[in-house]
């Protein structure tokens, strides 16, 4: 049982990062989760620039229906864009920066989306399933040959963002995303004032007392916000993972109670698995999403806020006038 078990009893054999074939390769290590984000970035590009192919309206020869969007997958990532930037972006950063940064953001969640979608097909532990039923173990076989071997197995597979580096790597991107954006609205004083209070230090000359407290805690938030996305991102991968890796366990780890009671509790885990693993389908979804809107919130808290408070001030106008003409002689009459 435990050498059909890809990473034998131990859960978080399953799930943390480890060295790929490439390794032997190159000469140097290569782990899977390199070869996963290689590979997830060619995905990510091949099927958007085939959905943006199938968006784009068609020739006029077509009528109608050249604005159709052909193919469910293109249908779906239309959907998509649409309802991320109308319900999502767009109120929170106002039209001009959505439109601005899109791009950049639409890349991260897709990009995200499909390492963790990734992390969900358990190609390693296939790899090491075939070559378990092919191969002869020796009990008294060194460790580092054993290791070498398994390595040598493992060409893709494993899940890129329950690794820390990946994820640091990611957060590093939205941490240049936010400070680029803060330098270019507020400009070099204009930032060192925010890490200071702001224009409140203007009108409260008391608050230079504690603006060495403020500029360390603003430091620190600079760090802090991309910090947390790499370690919520991670956290959640692992957990789930680690979750699933352990309810397929369940049946060897009760080897000694009987063929009976292994089957029944494999069944029982087994379907218990499958549940979780629409769970983790959705966390997926979920944690690209969320790491993508708070990099947007970050972004928007940098800009001067000009454009929400003209559309304020838009909308009160509009108000305004609408109430003044209901007063005015020709609608009363």
């Amino acid at each position: 049982m435990t050498l059909i078990l890809a990473s034998g009893t131990d859960p978080l054999g399953h799930v943390l990062d480890k060295s790929s074939a490439f390794t032997d390769l190159f000469g140097f290590d290569v782990p899977l989760s390199v070869v996963s984000v290689v590979i997830g970035a060619l995905i990510v590009m091949v099927l958007l620039v085939h959905s943006s192919r199938r968006i784009k309206t068609g020739p006029e020869s077509q009528g109608h229906q050249r604005y159709v969007t052909r193919g469910r997958f293109a249908q779906v990532v239309e959907v998509l864009v649409d309802g991320l930037y109308t319900q999502m972006l767009e109120p929170v950063m106002g039209a001009r920066l959505a439109k601005k940064w899109l791009p950049f953001l639409l890349s991260m969640f897709f990009f995200v989306l499909v390492l963790n979608v990734m992390g969900l097909v358990p190609v390693a532990d296939l790899q090491e399933i075939i070559h378990s039923f092919g191969s002869k173990h020796d009990a008294s076989e060194d460790a580092a040959v054993a290791a070498a071997e398994k390595r040598s197995l493992l060409w893709i597979g494993g899940t890129a963002t329950a690794s820390l580096s990946v994820n640091i790597g990611l957060a590093m991107w939205a941490f240049l995303a936010i400070q680029w954006q803060s330098l270019r609205e507020l400009g070099v004083k204009g930032w060192l004032e925010h890490l200071c209070g702001g224009a409140d230090l203007v009108r409260n000359k008391g608050l230079w007392f504690v603006v060495p407290i403020i500029f360390i805690v603003e430091v620190l938030g600079l760090i802090i916000k991309p910090a947390a996305l790499a370690i919520r991102l991670f956290a959640n991968m692992v957990g789930g993972h680690t979750l699933m890796a352990t309810l397929m366990l369940f049946g060897a780890m009760a080897g000694s109670l009987g063929i009976a009671a292994v089957s029944g509790i494999s069944l029982v885990a087994g379907v218990a698995a499958v549940v979780i693993s629409f769970l983790e389908l959705f966390v997926a979804f979920l944690q690209a999403f969320v790491f993508m809107f708070l990099t947007a919130v970050f972004i928007s808290q940098m800009s001067h806020g000009e454009e929400h408070h003209d559309e304020e001030h838009g909308h009160e106008d509009h108000h305004g006038s609408v109430s003044a003409d209901s007063h005015s002689p020709k609608a009363a009459h």
